[in-house]
C-alpha cells in the first residue's frame, strides 16, 4: 500500500473567461517513509495538487488516496492521518508559541496533561524552547515556519504535506528546516514536499516529480533524472546575450540563457577545444568555460524547455550558505 497515490488528478476552475485547467493530468505514488518532492514553477499546479490530496479542494476528476483512504469519500479519516503546512497559514500572532501548541493539542482531543507534554515535546523538536513564552508576532520568518511545522505534527500524522516550506527564508533558516524534515523522515513520517528550489529537491527528496503546466513532465530519483540527459554539460560564458544567441546558431543541440551557452555532449573535456575553435572562428569571445555532470537545473531545462525561476534566487542563497560556512 502506498502512503499517497494520485491517479489522473484534474482540477478545473470556472471563470468569467471560461474553464481554467489548473491541474490537467497528474499521477504519482509515494512510498511509506520517503520524502517525495513535487518540483515546478509558480502556477504549475503543485499547490492545487496538494490541496486536492489533503481534502481542502474537491477533485474535478481522477482519484487520490492516503494510506488506502479515498480523499473524496473518506475525507474525515484522511485528515486524521495527515499533517499540513501550507504557504499561507493563519497563525494567531497574539498567542505565544506554547499557547498555540497547547490549544492545538486540546483541539485534537488531548487531555490537559497530555497537551502539556506534547507541547513540551514539539517546542523541543522544532527548537523553540527559548521562545516558547514570546508572542508569535515577535518571531522571525524562520521561527514561524518551524512553528507551523510543529503545529502540523501535533496529532502525530503518518503523512506530512509541506507546501514550499522554505520560500523566502534566509540560508541558515533553510538549513535548519531541512534538518528537521530529514529527522522526521528518520522517525518514519512520509513527507510530500513542493518546492521551486532545485537544490532543496536534490538535498531532501528520495524521488522527484517535475510538474509543468498541470502535467507531470518527468519523475524519478535525483540520479535517475540526471541520467536522462547523460554525458557532460559544457557551459560557455560569453561577453553578452547577443553573442550567446549567435553561438547557439553555430552549435547544434545547445541552449542559451542570457550570456551563457550550454551544450550536452559525451566526453565534455575532449570536445571543448573543437567547440572553442568554432566560436573563435566566428569572432565570439569566450570569457570562461566549464564541463560538469548534469544537474537538476539541466534536467528541468531539458524536459520543460526553460529554467526554473527559483534557480536564480537559489544561486544567491547558495552563495550565502557558502559564505556562512
Amino acid at each position: 500500500m502506498f502512503a499517497v497515490e494520485a491517479k489522473n488528478l484534474k482540477k478545473t476552475f470556472k471563470s468569467k473567461d471560461g474553464d481554467v485547467e489548473a491541474v490537467k493530468d497528474v499521477s504519482f505514488h509515494v512510498n511509506q517513509g520517503e520524502i517525495f518532492s513535487i518540483l515546478g514553477p509558480n502556477g504549475a499546479g503543485k499547490s492545487t495538487t496538494i490541496l486536492m490530496l489533503t481534502t481542502l479542494l474537491r477533485v474535478t476528476s481522477g482519484n487520490g488516496s492516503i494510506l488506502g483512504l479515498d480523499v473524496e469519500k473518506e475525507d474525515k479519516k484522511v485528515r486524521e492521518k495527515i499533517g499540513i503546512a501550507l504557504q499561507d497559514t493563519g497563525i494567531d500572532n497574539l498567542l505565544t508559541g506554547k499557547e498555540l501548541f497547547f490549544t492545538t493539542a486540546r483541539l485534537w482531543g488531548y487531555s490537559k496533561e497530555d497537551a502539556e507534554t506534547r507541547t513540551t515535546e514539539l517546542l523541543e523538536l522544532v527548537g523553540l524552547e527559548e521562545a516558547a513564552d514570546r508572542r508569535v508576532k515577535t518571531y522571525s520568518g524562520g521561527m514561524k515556519r518551524r512553528l507551523d511545522l510543529g503545529l502540523s505534527l501535533v496529532h502525530k500524522p503518518e503523512v506530512l504535506f509541506l507546501d514550499e516550506p522554505t520560500t523566502g527564508l534566509d540560508p541558515g533558516s533553510r538549513r535548519v528546516l531541512w534538518d528537521e524534515i530529514k529527522r522526521l523522515r528518520e522517525d518514519g513520517v512520509t513527507i510530500i514536499l513542493t518546492t521551486q528550489y532545485l537544490e532543496e529537491a536534490d538535498e531532501l527528496a528520495d524521488r522527484i516529480s517535475i510538474i509543468d503546466n498541470g502535467l507531470v513532465a518527468a519523475e524519478g530519483t535525483p540520479d535517475e533524472l540526471k541520467a536522462l540527459i547523460g554525458g557532460d554539460v559544457i557551459t560557455f560564458i560569453l561577453n553578452n546575450d547577443d553573442e550567446a544567441k549567435k553561438a547557439k546558431e553555430l552549435i547544434l543541440n545547445s541552449e542559451n540563457e542570457r550570456n551563457q551557452l550550454r551544450v550536452t555532449v559525451e566526453n565534455g573535456a575532449e570536445k571543448i577545444p573543437d567547440l572553442l575553435s568554432e566560436l573563435s572562428k566566428n569572432k565570439l569571445e569566450v570569457l570562461s568555460v566549464s564541463a560538469n555532470k548534469p544537474s537538476l537545473d539541466d534536467v528541468f531545462l531539458e524536459v520543460t524547455g526553460y529554467r526554473l525561476e527559483g534557480a536564480a534566487e537559489e544561486e544567491e542563497l547558495s552563495e550565502g550558505m557558502s559564505d556562512n560556512e
